[in-house]
């Protein structure tokens, strides 16, 4: 979700503060970045028609797709769809 992250802070705080996340992100030694595959594609896929009739983007089911390959059950996220397709949200704050 880092596009989704990088695109909230850039139109809420601007160009240079979403530039300084992406940086923060690439340095943190919790974040492991992934580029999606054929096989997330097809499984992108699959969360979309599991998904229907809610209208889940692409990027959210490549997400979800690339979480599930990777046990991931946790997402800093900012919309419902990924409590929708079973994950846990986290928006920051106090646990």
């Amino acid at each position: 979700m880092i596009e989704e992250t990088h695109r909230l802070t850039l139109f809420r705080a601007g160009p240079e503060p979403a530039f300084r996340a992406l940086d923060r992100i690439d340095a943190s030694p919790s974040v492991a970045v992934r580029f999606p595959d054929a096989d997330d594609h097809a499984a992108a896929r699959r969360w979309l028609e599991r998904m229907l009739p809610r209208p889940i983007t692409y990027t959210d089911a490549v997400s979800f797709a690339v979480m599930e390959a990777n046990g991931c059950q946790h997402v800093l996220g900012f919309d419902e769809d990924f409590a929708a397709a079973g994950f846990t949200v986290w928006r920051g704050g106090p646990a």
